[in-house]
């Protein structure tokens, strides 16, 4: 396949060309009406330097690889030299917020570039998180900084790779500016350096952009929207009709419900689940405060602003996913005007779920089915053990599958590979030691009437238990030395989560389960919106 400049990219901006425009060109914070979007120009960057890159979204786009070592490729990715072809543009949505309507919302510091168009059709939409100011930034600078770009950057690629459905990132750039935050809201604000990722995906449209008009009773623009929307994004469901609206949204419930048991598997908690932060794609978007459960508790949230109601905990997930499709379906009501089509859907929602879920912990368990009569009970069952002690979950669910299941096999033996998923050894009392066991037993015995061999239930156990995600520490010590002109491990762990599932020797500390000093620490346990 021939490669290409940047200027042999072809831009094909259906969005902007269908949908209609703000006539403003104002950025200050405004209320904008009767349009999905507003032209915006990025605004001018220091001193823009490249230190991240995806060497696959390169390839996607099919950009010559000496293309992204050129100080031009850190132009165009801070927004610094805008490209023909590119029409830039902040799009306007709404949204529910920690359960609560909050009207018009909209991107607020990311600028969209453009949709590039490969020579195989396929279409990607560039944009650029910390860009500048919008008219939707309302009280903020609309940019962004070092410690929350190497967290996107990082976590959008290493999703992928662990098989989630994510938006992806292309390049991750200083701006050589510097920005004031206040991390944790608390009055300690202090400079930071800038930064901008540049994310790609198919388009970053949202629940919000349904809602805000709905509310609004602008039927015009909701229609518009939604007929954009299946027309590029979902063609083969056909010409917008009420018929095709539903099937559109029950396929928008089915994506949406993959997505979370995929969230479910790895141990990923988004943090942030207001309906403006889900993709029509069914793609995990905007990475802020998110966290990789470590400790398995049901009940955690990274999230500080959510630290009180613990809405968006990593065990409510699902849950809230269904009560963001409600909210959907109420805004698209108005193009179907009729509830039944929508309410069958949602109620699809569970049945997709629960059967995905109950598949996926029936992978992870190596089993050759889920059989409701024995294992929804030593599932359930196994969520409890996780809970007696403390219990690194990625460690714990990788090395079942090397636990001794022999008939002949000593309590000791069978906890021998699991000891290292405990963080604290005095937990483990004879009493936990016990319970620990006894579902140990009952697994071996579930093992021994699979019809799977010892082989093909290691394989498929280390195909769906990932060694390798991105520890909220790792991304910490990755920032910290980036903090220090040090860029190296932001490369490094990349290429080390391109690969979750494979053991790579000489890359174990990166498995290793959390330290002991990154467990109440910022970046590492906590974080807020600004994150």
């Amino acid at each position: 396949m021939a490669t290409k400049s940047l200027d042999e990219l072809t831009f094909n901006n259906r969005y902007t060309a269908t949908l209609p425009a703000d006539p403003s060109t104002e950025i200050r914070p405004r209320e904008v009406r009767g349009a999905s979007f507003s032209r915006v120009t990025p605004k001018t960057t220091a001193a823009p330097k490249i230190i991240g890159i995806s060497p696959e979204m390169v390839a996607a786009l099919e950009l010559d690889t000496a293309v992204v070592d050129t100080d031009r490729f850190a132009a165009v990715m801070t927004g610094n030299e805008v490209l023909d072809g590119m029409d830039t543009y902040a799009a306007c949505y709404g949204g529910h917020q920690f359960g609560n309507w909050a009207g018009q919302l909209g991107d607020g510091r990311a600028i969209a570039l453009g949709e590039v168009e490969t020579s195989s059709g396929e279409h990607y939409t560039l944009q650029l998180k910390g860009a500048g100011p919008t008219p939707y930034s309302r009280s903020a600078d609309g940019l962004a900084v070092l410690r929350s770009s190497v967290r996107e950057f990082l976590c959008s690629e290493a999703m992928h790779h662990l098989g989630v459905p994510t938006t992806r990132a292309l390049s991750l750039a200083l701006t050589g500016d510097q920005v004031l935050r206040d991390m944790f809201y608390n009055g300690n604000a202090a400079f930071e350096s800038g930064a901008i990722v540049c994310r790609v995906a198919p388009s970053f449209v949202r629940f919000g952009n349904f809602e805000l008009p709905s509310s609004r009773q602008d039927i015009d623009l909701l229609r518009a929207t939604a007929d954009h929307t299946i027309r590029t994004d979902f063609p083969h469901l056909g010409e917008p009709s009420p018929e095709v609206y539903a099937a559109w949204f029950g396929e928008i419930v089915d994506r949406t419900a993959d997505m979370i048991v995929h969230w479910m598997r790895v141990g990923f908690v988004h943090g942030v689940m207001n309906t403006d932060n889900m993709s029509i794609h069914g793609l995990t978007i905007d990475y802020g405060p998110y966290g990789w459960l470590e400790d398995f508790d049901p009940n955690w949230t990274p999230n500080t602003t959510d630290a009180g109601r613990k809405r968006y905990r990593f065990g409510a997930q699902p849950a809230i996913a269904q009560w963001n499709l409600m909210q959907l379906a109420n805004a698209i009501y108005p193009l179907i005007e009729k509830a039944e089509p929508l309410q069958a859907a949602l109620d699809g929602y569970v049945e997709r779920y629960q059967t995905g879920y109950q598949t996926m912990m029936a992978n992870k368990l190596g089993l050759d089915r889920f059989d409701p009569e024995v294992d929804e009970d030593l599932m359930a069952d196994l969520l409890n053990v996780l809970q007696l002690a403390e219990t690194d979950m990625t460690i714990f669910y990788r090395n079942l599958a090397d636990v001794d299941l022999a008939a002949g096999a000593s309590a000791d033996d069978r906890f021998a590979p699991l000891a290292e998923a405990y963080y604290v050894p005095e937990q483990l009392t004879t009493e936990v030691r016990s319970q620990i066991d006894a579902w140990l037993v009952r697994y071996a015995d579930r093992v021994e009437a699979s019809t799977l061999s010892a082989d093909a239930r290691v394989k498929l156990m280390n195909a769906t238990n990932p060694k390798y995600v991105l520890r909220n520490y790792l991304a910490q010590l990755a920032i910290d030395k980036a903090d220090a002109g040090d860029y190296a491990m932001i490369t490094e762990l990349l290429d080390v989560l391109r690969h979750p599932y494979d053991d790579q020797p000489g890359n174990e500390t990166f498995a290793e389960k959390r330290p002991d000093w990154a467990r109440t620490r910022p970046g590492c346990s906590m974080l807020s919106c600004s994150s």
